[in-house]
């Protein structure tokens, strides 16, 4: 029996390919490991001797490193990680060493077990996050909860680069498998119909892969439908030369992989052109909100996973350190407990497809440019301002009232950073508000909301008594605090456990200025 799905025809289980295009096809970069430059090669080494010790020889999938949610946890060594398997088996075909081939092609194995290939299902087409979970099931199931369908595209291009890179270091049934897996990705996502262009970290993977799928399939429908994707991605971008997801210090790396992509492999010079023209603007901006000396991005943060890039893992982060030293990036030197460690395993497609920043771009990452203010318009409503100090960096997002700051949300409008004398970052920021309004000038912050809002600080060294209504003196800042409130009150932070973190409450908020002064 015979039946088809977009770009491939399917008999049973058997996979007949059609043919590759004869133009458009991507080029390998034929990137060789030995002569990567010193500080990719760092960093791809470090993550690979991170995965080889996560290997698990009899499931042929990595285990979740203990890092990895933020909180040590020995019970997470018994899961086992489907996404992050891919990314080891890039490496391996990288390193190419004894016996990585074997290996690499059991993961690719294991992992192509992993995808849910009921069409019927809205998860249709993507993969298990880890074997260990249930299968979505029934009228209760719940993205995300349940099953994340980004792993589609995550897993999808990083088949893509394998295929591009490294065909000849795997068995060609293999290959086949996963070109079959790649289209039923894009098949699923099709049908699904939940991702939009402003999705932008997945919607630029999206479209490097679908063009990759129609391009190797002679697909004509998806050149077409993958090619205007691709320009309304691009036009959006350039409504105000920014993302729709802004200043993420874990997302904006995944948009860099994305545009790179684009770059490299896009199957158009238009395409290709693209990628270079908004990677360059992306560089850009990175460069104006960052610091050298405090080595973290100024917010505010549309999406974030911490507060300073020196202890966790973010993907941006990951991208900097490529073309820093360890001591000169905005990274952690990784060990079993560094939070979000699986992400530093994205190493191995940082190092196939080379940060790429503009001279000035990188001239900035590495040594501070002077003071300066930065405003930036995100979208017709949303606006981002950030003081880019000798001492303390502070940022603000202006939503004009339509965001607020849900409990356990990402979106952190309020930020500052700065360095305390024990050399460790010192920060806060608005961790829950209503619809909010913050602006920064200078080192002055300034709230508009209506309702009660909490902040987050941590500071080593930080005491609970000196956090008052009107001032906090922290280690390394004083920060003076005015404006139109009812009530107050400071607690130690249930969160971090360091003893010197408080969550603080101001209620009936109008206005609320922080001024912060270095010491």
């Amino acid at each position: 029996m015979l039946f088809r799905i977009p770009g491939a025809i399917l008999c049973a289980a058997a996979l007949v390919l059609l043919p590759a295009s004869s133009s458009g096809a991507a080029t390998p970069r034929n990137v060789v490991l030995a002569k990567l430059p010193p500080n990719t090669r760092s960093i791809f080494d470090i993550a690979m001797k991170s995965m080889d010790e996560s290997w698990d020889g009899e499931a042929h999938l990595v285990r979740t490193p203990k890092g990895f949610s933020g909180h040590a946890d020995p019970e997470s060594r018994a899961h086992h990680m489907v996404r992050e398997t891919s990314n080891y088996a890039l490496g391996l075909l990288m390193r190419d060493g004894p016996g990585d081939r074997e290996k690499a092609a059991d993961g690719l194995d294991a992992i192509l077990k992993e995808q849910f290939l009921d069409a019927s299902k809205p998860w249709y087409g993507t993969f298990r996050r880890t074997p260990e979970e249930p299968d979505p099931a029934g009228e209760h199931t719940v993205m995300w909860a349940n099953y994340d369908p980004n792993w589609r595209v995550f897993i999808g291009t990083t088949f893509e680069l394998i295929l591009i890179e490294y065909p000849e270091r795997i068995p060609a049934s293999l290959a086949l498998k996963m070109y079959k897996a790649i289209d039923i990705a894009i098949a699923g996502e099709m049908k699904q119909g939940r991702l939009t262009p402003h999705y932008s970290n997945i919607a630029l993977m999206y479209g490097a892969l679908w063009d990759f799928a129609a391009t190797h399939d002679n697909n004509a429908e998806w050149k077409q439908k993958s090619a205007a994707w691709v320009r309304e991605v691009a036009r959006l971008y350039h409504l105000y030369n920014s993302f729709d997801e802004y200043n993420s210090p874990t997302y904006y790396g995944v948009d860099l992989f994305g545009l790179a992509l684009w770059r490299s492999y896009g199957s158009t010079a238009e395409m290709r052109a693209a990628g270079s023209n908004i990677e360059a603007h992306l560089w850009n901006d990175i460069a104006e909100f960052y610091h050298p000396g405090l080595r973290n991005l100024a917010g505010p943060y549309d999406r974030s996973y911490g507060m300073d890039m020196e202890t966790y893992v973010a993907y941006a982060g990951l991208w900097m350190r490529a073309l820093l030293p360890p001591d000169k990036a905005p990274f952690p030197i990784p060990d079993a407990n560094t939070d979000h460690l699986a992400d530093l395993w994205f190493a191995p497609q940082v190092a196939v497809l080379g940060p790429n920043p503009p001279a000035g771009a990188l001239a900035k990452l590495k040594m501070f440019a002077g003071e300066h203010m930065v405003h930036r318009q995100i979208t017709d409503e949303r606006s981002a301002s950030a003081w880019v100090g000798d001492k303390v960096i502070l940022g603000g997002e202006n939503t004009k009232l339509t965001k607020d700051a849900p409990p356990n949300t990402q979106f952190h409008p309020g930020t500052a950073q700065w360095r305390t004398p024990s050399g460790s970052i010192g920060w806060f920021y608005v961790w829950q508000s209503p619809k909010i309004n913050v602006d920064v000038e200078h080192t002055a912050m300034k709230i508009a909301t209506d309702g009660t809002i909490i902040l987050r600080i941590k500071a080593e060294g930080a005491k609970i008594e000196d956090v008052t209504a009107d001032r906090w003196t922290l280690p390394g800042m004083t920060v003076a605090v005015q404006g139109d409130t009812a009530g107050f009150a400071v607690k130690s932070s249930t969160y971090y456990k360091d003893g010197d973190s408080f969550a603080i409450t101001y209620s009936n908020v109008h206005q609320l200025t922080l001024t912060a002064t270095p010491q």
